[in-house]
Order: structure tokens, then C-alpha cells, then sequence
């Protein structure tokens, strides 16, 4: 068994650790949203699901949370609020609180942030104005590769349409827009404000909204200039437009970094997508991913959803309470790598170990290996040998057994994957965190068990464990009592590995003899 490497991380200390608190202690979050009414969108994403659930859980006194929902599939929003609840995510709120109880707290409103007006009807557009006194804007598409138009009308005209209803609330006390602390790009090190856009954001809607798609296409690189992606790009523009109404608005904008699965709570290691970190280690896992271009000593800011949507209703509340500074700052940052850095290569590491001792995967197409590339060219080197010409050789065996070729079209996804992932590897910016800071200092010890933001002691090899746990069970949908065949077949791929890479290894160093060793050695007629 290999052992465990030592992360730099762990040896500097300071972390903070609270296992207790006195009774007497109040919930002033919790108390903060007592009897509030909450409108989500972008509830039934990622990060809008464990919102809503840790909403419920440590602060069910509210009043209601209103969630905004587009009909999907010929699926009703109520129907899409049951099947969000059917997910193993609210299995510890369902033991708290019944089933009943909680869809007395949640209530579809029909629409789409894609439309004029947000697709809302006029009754519930009142009901809204009438009630709701917190905003969580949540809903933005997280695809790097969306056709900028796209981007633009859900990102960036989404946003406005939401300024615009907000304007009209009777009881608003708080828009929060969720933003992401990697929309300024050009800025290596990000504090907690504003930033220019790189253009005028209500020109571009105006491109946007006249032109086609394919116009849109054809201009895109222009348009984007320096900026990798339309994700990075609608978000500076949609901070812009919440930026304009601080004078106005009770608006903050929340900057969370790279959101990865859950840490601690309610079910550790939980996700519903293969975005970010968790699809490289399923890609790994299974052999498929070989070779990777990144600078092994940069490192990237991930954040747990959990510490990230505590952030969300901590900084909140502060917003709410004058007492603690009410539009002191209208920005601040969830992110952790001005305090915890791991680097890419300590990942991998972390990775590797993980699915070579613990939770292999199933029908591994080869044996997890490979490494880090720092030299592009050896990357496109390795990327040719043990990526594409693998693939083309298992997807013509399938094509002349009568199987759909898989590989090819798995590789190009991979390699969607890692235009996006590359550019992120091989930059690094820093995150100031001032506002998590102050707010560990107002917030009592309940509190921050509760609404844990600290710089807490993780152990990355169990938290890695949870996450592939996770991923077998819920994406791939493999069951736990698979893992001891993973684990045998796992061993029996690694003996066909070394016995590859011998063979080839043998067959070289005899190729060489013959060709030029033997002929110097005994002449020609050997």
C-alpha cells in the first residue's frame, strides 16, 4: 500500500477547532431569518439545493422560500420541487422535519430567467412584491463553453430582469447576487469591491438581444478578447449591473470560488455533477485521463458547498444587521486560499492514493496512473500516445464487433475539458478574505458551529474518500458491494501494466540492439 504523503498545508497549524458552546448562547442568524420570506433562483442547482437545505435545517423558522422554477420536461415546478426532494441530500432535514412540514416552507413560482419579466404571471409577481424580503440570486449557466448570446441573456439579462422585479418589494431588505470570485481575470490579486466590466454591460445586451446567434458566433473571440470563456465574461458584466444599483438597492454581491462537494454536512462528499475536480478523479479513476498540463506547484481556491453557502447566509446577515456594519462593504469573497493552499500536485497525489487503497471504480479501462505535464509539448506527446491512439484502437475493435464507438467521443469531452481546466492550472490569483474574518469575529461559538467558515483542520484523504464514495453511488451509480471486485480487478490491471510497459519496455531495448548495438558489436552479419 502506498503511504500517505505529508501536505504542506497541515504544517503550518493555526487552525481552529470548536466542539462545543455554552447554552445560553443565542442563533442570532437563525432569529435574523425567523419569519422571512426568501426568494431563490437557481434553486435546483448545485449550490441553490444545499442552500435550501441548510436553510430548513439550522434556520426552519422562516417563513417561506419562494424558489423560481421553469417547467422542464412536461414536469410541473411542484413536481420538480418533489423530485429535488426525493434526493439523499434532504434525507437528515425529512428525519428532523416531515415531509409535509417542508413543502409548507417551499413554493413554486413558474418562470425562467430567460424570459421578459422572468416568464412570472401577474399573481404571483404580487405575492412576490407583497412578501419576500431576501433575495438569493442563484440561476446562471456554469458552462465555460456556452455560446456567448446564451450566456449573455441567462447571465447577464437574467440579472437585470431580477434588479427590475426587486425594485418593485414591498419588504426588501437584501438582493444578494451570487457571483464567482474568478469573473475579473485580469486582476491577480481580488479584494472585496467592485471592479470596472470589460465593456458596458447594457450594450452588449443590446448585441446580444438584436443579433443572432450565428452573427453572435462569428463575433465571439472579438467580443471575449482576452477573457477565456463566456462564463467568466457574463459574470463581470452581471456584477456591473448589481454594482449600479447600490444606491438604490440593498443589493451585495457574493464571490464564491471554486464550489466542490460537500465537507461535513449533511451528507459528506454529496454532488450532482462531475464538474470541477470530481470529474478528473472519476476520469482518472478509470484510467481514461493520462497526462494533464499544469504547473505542479500552482493551486487552485475550492471551496466546499457547505462552507460556501454558510459564508452566503453569514455574510447575509451581517448585511442585515446594522449593528455589524449594514452596507459597510456590498461585496465579499467565500474563497480559501489566502488561508489553506493545496497544490495540484498534492491533489493528484490525494487522488491517486485514494482510489488505489479505498474506492476504486469499476470497469477501469486501464490501470490510474500518469502524471502532470509542466512542458506542453511533452503533454501533447503523452496526449497522442496514451489518450487518442488507445481510443481509436478500442472504438475500431467495438466498430468491428458491432458496438457504438465510445472513447473517441469520451476523449473529446476530455478534451473540452481540459481547454477550460488548463487555463485556470496554470494561473494563479489571490483572494482577499477580510470580510470571512470579520465575521468569525462577530459570530458567537453556536454560531460558528453551526455556520462553520473557519480555518478548520481538513482531512483531505478522508474528504477525497466521501467524494469518490459519493460519485460510485449517485453519478455512476455503482453500489458499495462492487468494491471488493473493483479492488481485485484493480490488481489484475495493474499486473497487465507493468507487463505492458515491460514488454514495450523490453521490446525497445531489444530493438535498439539488434538495429545498432549488435551491427557495431559483430558486424553486419550478425
Amino acid at each position: 500500500m502506498r503511504a500517505k504523503p505529508k501536505l504542506e498545508f497541515e504544517k503550518d497549524g493555526g487552525f481552529v477547532k470548536i466542539e462545543s458552546y455554552d447554552e445560553n448562547e443565542v442563533d442570532r442568524i437563525a432569529e435574523c431569518y425567523a419569519g422571512r420570506t426568501f426568494f431563490i433562483t437557481g434553486g435546483t442547482g448545485f449550490m441553490g439545493k444545499v442552500l435550501i437545505e441548510k436553510l430548513l435545517r439550522s434556520c426552519g423558522d422562516l417563513k417561506k422560500i419562494y424558489l423560481l422554477i421553469r417547467p422542464k420536461k412536461g414536469k410541473e415546478p411542484i413536481e420538480r420541487i418533489t423530485q429535488m426532494l426525493d434526493n439523499v441530500l434532504f434525507d437528515k432535514l425529512k428525519e428532523l422535519r416531515s415531509l409535509d412540514w417542508i413543502l409548507t416552507k417551499l413554493e413554486a413560482i413558474p418562470g425562467d430567467v430567460m424570459l421578459p419579466k422572468l416568464g412570472i404571471s401577474h399573481e404571483d409577481a404580487e405575492k412576490l412584491r407583497n412578501e419576500v424580503s431576501v433575495i438569493m440570486h442563484c440561476a446562471a449557466t456554469v458552462r465555460f463553453d456556452e455560446p456567448l448570446r446564451r450566456a449573455v441573456l441567462m447571465n447577464v439579462r437574467g440579472t437585470k430582469y431580477m434588479l427590475e422585479l426587486a425594485t418593485t418589494f414591498k419588504k426588501l431588505d437584501a438582493f444578494c447576487h451570487v457571483s464567482t470570485a474568478y469573473c475579473h481575470l485580469h486582476v491577480k490579486t481580488l479584494y472585496e469591491k467592485p471592479y470596472d466590466p470589460p465593456t458596458d454591460p447594457h450594450s452588449v445586451l443590446s448585441v446580444c438581444e438584436w443579433l443572432s446567434d450565428d452573427d453572435i458566433n462569428a463575433l465571439q473571440k472579438r467580443i471575449l478578447g482576452d477573457i477565456p470563456n463566456t462564463y467568466a465574461y457574463t459574470k463581470s458584466l452581471a456584477e456591473a449591473l448589481v454594482a449600479e444599483t447600490f444606491d438604490k438597492l440593498p443589493t451585495c454581491i457574493l464571490r464564491p470560488s471554486i464550489v466542490i462537494p460537500i465537507w461535513r454536512e449533511p451528507v459528506p462528499g454529496w454532488t450532482d455533477n462531475i464538474n470541477g475536480p470530481t470529474g478528473l478523479l472519476i476520469g482518472a479513476g478509470k484510467g481514461v485521463i493520462r497526462t494533464m498540463y499544469c504547473q505542479e506547484s500552482g493551486y487552485g481556491d475550492f471551496l466546499p458547498v457547505d462552507i460556501a453557502v454558510n459564508a452566503m447566509l453569514v455574510a447575509t446577515w451581517r448585511f442585515l444587521t446594522p449593528e455589524y456594519g449594514l452596507k459597510e462593504n456590498r461585496v465579499a469573497h467565500m474563497t480559501s486560499s489566502n488561508e489553506i493552499k493545496v497544490t495540484w500536485s498534492e491533489i493528484i497525489e490525494i487522488g491517486r492514493w485514494v482510489i488505489e487503497n479505498r474506492v476504486p471504480l469499476n470497469g477501469v479501462a486501464w490501470y490510474p496512473g500518469g502524471s502532470m505535464k509542466s512542458n506542453y509539448i511533452h503533454h501533447w506527446i503523452c496526449l497522442i500516445l496514451f489518450h487518442w491512439i488507445p481510443a481509436l484502437l478500442v472504438d475500431f475493435l467495438l466498430v468491428l464487433l458491432r458496438y457504438p464507438p465510445v472513447l473517441i467521443r469520451v476523449q473529446k469531452r476530455i478534451q473540452n475539458g481540459f481547454s477550460v481546466f488548463e487555463y485556470y492550472a496554470n494561473n494563479v490569483w489571490n483572494f482577499d478574505n477580510q470580510e470571512a474574518i470579520k465575521l468569525r469575529q462577530i459570530m458567537n461559538n453556536r454560531e460558528r458551529m453551526t455556520y462553520c467558515i473557519e480555518k478548520t483542520e481538513v482531512d483531505l484523504y478522508e474528504y477525497f474518500t466521501n467524494c469518490l464514495l459519493c460519485a460510485r453511488r449517485l453519478i455512476l451509480k455503482e453500489t458499495d458491494d462492487t468494491i471488493p471486485a473493483a479492488k481485485r480487478h484493480m490488481r489484475v490491471m495493474w499486473w497487465v501494466d507493468k507487463i505492458f510497459k515491460y514488454t514495450c519496455y523490453f521490446g525497445i531495448c531489444y530493438f535498439i540492439y539488434r538495429k545498432f548495438i549488435a551491427d557495431f558489436l559483430f558486424g553486419s552479419s550478425t
